[in-house]
């Protein structure tokens, strides 16, 4: 048995536990996440971030789902991992994280408030995939909006009317192995509304990729308008702005905030 060390954090509620090097099997890895993250007899995360050493960057960082599966990258989950990151470091330098997603350059900014920063992260580029197994299942009408895509994670988005009267729980357990976002126009044309069911967490209060994904999908739907090339998501949680580069490239750039909650030991 050994005792780790970890804190939690949020991006916009979506909420993970962080710990470095923790001295506990790979293979084991999975089982610490369901069990850290239940949120009636555990800690109550939406995942596990794992820090470990790695030459030429800031740290790498490994993403567990809350039901203990792995995932790629997270745009809420490395803000938080940042910002834990920038903690022990005691500085607030930019940092290159390893994900398995490739490379991430994450930059820091002091808030009004001590225990939140904000983060902008060069998410890379959002690439077109097929739809997912399943997909038409979801009996979603052939007239709705509808995008697939990759940020190193698959999301699928799709244009409705009301994004709070859509049953997102029911249409993201048919397609679990996507994430799952729903989108409608904002009160200004620079703006979208946006939820999300998570692959391995299920619906959440914000999630960072879906909602790079899903300005994307508006812009290129015509459903919203970047202004200066921005555009701002607003979720359960909050909202981020994505920073949209030229029309074809299709590399994004998110900043939200990331907000320290506790630190907290346990023995593994």
């Amino acid at each position: 048995m050994s005792t780790l060390t970890i804190t939690k954090h949020h991006g916009l509620g979506n909420d993970f536990l962080v710990v470095f090097h923790p001295d506990v099997p790979e293979t084991d890895l999975p089982d610490l996440a369901r069990r850290l993250c239940d949120r009636r007899r555990g800690l109550g995360a939406d995942g596990l971030l794992v820090a470990e050493s790695e030459d030429g960057y800031a740290a790498r960082m490994v993403l567990y789902n809350a039901d203990g599966s792995r995932a790629e990258m997270s745009g809420n989950g490395i803000r938080c991992f940042a910002q834990a990151l920038a903690a022990r470091r005691g500085d607030l330098d930019d940092q290159h994280i390893l994900t398995d997603a490739g490379a991430r350059l994450v930059t820091l900014a002091t808030t009004d408030d001590d225990d939140t920063v904000l983060a902008t992260v060069e998410m890379g580029s959002v690439d077109p995939i097929d739809e997912p197994s399943g997909w038409s299942e979801l009996g979603c009408h052939p007239d709705r909006p509808v995008a697939h895509y990759s940020l190193g994670n698959p999301h699928s988005v799709v244009g409705v009317d009301d994004v709070d009267v859509v049953d997102l729980q029911q249409l993201g357990s048919t397609v679990p192995h996507v994430n799952l976002e729903i989108v409608e126009p904002g009160e200004h044309t620079d703006e979208i509304r946006m939820r999300v069911h998570e692959r391995g967490a299920g619906i959440t209060e914000a999630c960072g990729t879906g909602a790079c994904a899903s300005a994307v999908a508006a812009a290129s739907w015509g459903l919203a308008t970047p202004r200066e090339g921005k555009l701002v998501v607003h979720m359960d949680g909050g909202s981020a702005t994505v920073a949209l580069d030229t029309p074809d490239a299709g590399r994004v750039t998110l900043t939200g905030p990331a907000t320290f909650v506790a630190t907290i030991e346990v023995t593994a």
